[in-house]
């Protein structure tokens, strides 16, 4: 596995790359494991991908990643997803460890987007740019609330929670809450309950 690491908010944040199958898988355990809390088998997660939308898109969009005799079948899924849920995520997107869906529908993600380890997109999330300035970086442990719009090039810092329907137009500090049109921080605490089952980070990027 490479690594990468990223400066968002003032703040080192590590994301992972994969350069084989095997890094693929791993990074599938890792969104497993934050839908359901538990290290099991790789069959047990590919069969249980067949009935669960949310960790059937992370299997097959974490294969997608590395482009091995795999590819034109993982392709040819994420087009279905895309089609069926309107799911629109890139395999060159940027994320980390333990990526996780509130519910999985019409979520749209920039490829020029960076989204750290232990995140939460809930339904409806635009995360885009209108600009060839880049768009939107987030940080680890994010909650980010149904129908959240992101514009253009935003820092969202790690530990941080989105409410509802805002609309992010600027940065958003570190372990704090946002929300609003435009978004704009509303409390200096996070609500760290939200993101359920968090994939242990030091393990795997030490």
């Amino acid at each position: 596995m490479k690594f990468e690491t990223y400066s968002i908010a003032g703040e080192d944040v590590t994301i992972p790359r994969p350069e084989s199958y095997a890094d693929c898988r791993e990074l599938i355990r890792s969104d497993h494991f934050r839908h359901n809390g538990r290290r099991d088998g790789f069959l047990r997660i590919w069969l249980g991908s067949l009935s669960r939308t949310s960790m059937g898109f992370c299997f097959w969009f974490r294969l997608s990643q590395h482009k091995g005799w795999m590819y034109p079948l993982t392709r040819f899924m994420l087009r279905r997803y895309k089609k069926r849920y309107g799911i629109m995520i890139p395999p060159r997107t940027r994320i980390g460890y333990g990526l996780s869906f509130q519910h999985t529908f019409g979520i749209i993600v920039n490829p020029k987007a960076i989204i750290g380890n232990n995140v939460t997109l809930s339904q409806m999330t635009t995360i885009g740019s209108n600009s060839d300035e880049g768009c939107a970086h987030i940080g680890d442990n994010v909650y980010v609330g149904p129908g959240v719009c992101m514009v253009d090039r935003v820092d969202i810092g790690s530990g941080s929670c989105i409410g509802a329907g805002a609309v992010v137009t600027r940065d958003i500090p570190p372990r704090s809450t946002a929300a609003g049109v435009p978004a704009r921080v509303i409390s200096p605490e996070t609500h760290p309950e939200y993101i359920r089952h968090p994939w242990p980070l030091a393990q795997n990027n030490a």
